[in-house]
């Protein structure tokens, strides 16, 4: 996992929130997704950093998320 300030960030329009955002809260984030990459920011900070995690690092932290 990586935590960079955006080079060549995915364009606007690639970022989506969360289905389980309320939009009163404080812990919003967005996500976009390529075939190799997955980013991650916080969505009330478009312009500052954002992680980049792979597939795989990605798939394992939504299950270990998903789990009650």
């Amino acid at each position: 996992m990586n935590v960079e300030e955006p080079r060549v960030a995915a364009p606007e329009t690639a970022w989506f929130k969360s289905s389980y955002s309320t939009g009163s809260g404080g812990e919003c984030i967005e996500v976009a997704t390529s075939t190799d990459t997955v980013l991650v920011r916080d969505s009330k900070d478009r312009t500052g950093p954002f992680l980049s995690i792979g597939p795989e690092g990605w798939a394992a932290f939504v299950g270990f998320a998903a789990r009650d």
